[in-house]
């Protein structure tokens, strides 16, 4: 379910609603700067390591930087859940769109596909698709099923208690109460400000109350037969 804020809660197999929260271009390039700042380190490590060998040298570097270019982040990925040295310094991980950790196979399609992302330059296709859809997901993300989270946003979504039932103030059509519903639903994984911007859409139904959204959070509670 996305939300308003690009917030989106998924149910786990074990029956707990997570809300999630993508993380965006700005802190993504942060993280993938220092990543690129410690892969060029070990690269000029090894360039002197291996200088005595000559043309031997040569051929190993070579190697060890196609290794490096393309396995680093795999290797973290899978053993480091989810987190590359980048990413964890940002409070980022990658994982499945259902947050379950990322797969071998996601992780390589995901990181095989970063030519595609960084066509025509500058990752210029990808920052495109980042900012095309709700998830910031770039082309490799999308093919590969998976989305980067922070870490911190992930928690459970509380039932809502604190929320007394309310009697509609008149009869409801049937897609009237779906959607009170599903406001009521979604409450958890919107802002307090988002929500009432919301509610207040519903009018006269909500028309002179203090907080717009408790009383429509109210209705659905209601509706639902939680009273």
């Amino acid at each position: 379910m996305q939300t308003i804020d690009t917030l989106y809660s998924i149910n786990t197999p074990e029956g707990v609603a997570l809300r999630l929260m993508p993380a965006g271009p700005v802190l993504r390039f942060y993280a993938w700067l220092i990543d690129t700042c410690i892969r060029g380190a070990v690269m000029v490590g090894l360039a002197i390591a291996l200088a005595y060998l000559d043309e031997l040298g040569d051929g190993i570097f070579l190697i060890l930087v196609f290794l490096i270019e393309w396995l680093y982040p795999v290797y973290f990925e899978l053993f480091h859940n989810g987190k590359t040295p980048g990413k964890s310094m940002m409070g980022l991980f990658v994982a499945q769109e259902n947050a379950s950790p990322i797969t071998p196979a996601s992780s390589l399609i995901r990181n095989l596909l970063r030519f595609v992302d960084f066509l025509p330059f500058a990752y210029g296709f990808g920052l495109v698709c980042m900012l095309s859809n709700n998830r910031f997901q770039r082309i490799g993300d999308i093919v590969a099923g998976t989305v980067v989270l922070h870490v911190e946003a992930i928690q459970p979504l509380t039932e809502q208690d604190n929320i007394i039932a309310e009697v509609p103030p008149r009869p409801l059509q049937l897609d009237e109460q779906q959607a009170i519903i599903n406001f009521y639903q979604r409450r958890a994984t919107l802002s307090e400000e988002r929500a009432e911007e919301l509610a207040k859409v519903a009018g006269s139904l909500v028309e002179n109350k203090t907080s717009a959204a408790d009383y429509l959070s109210g209705m659905g509670r209601w509706i639902m037969g939680k009273r």
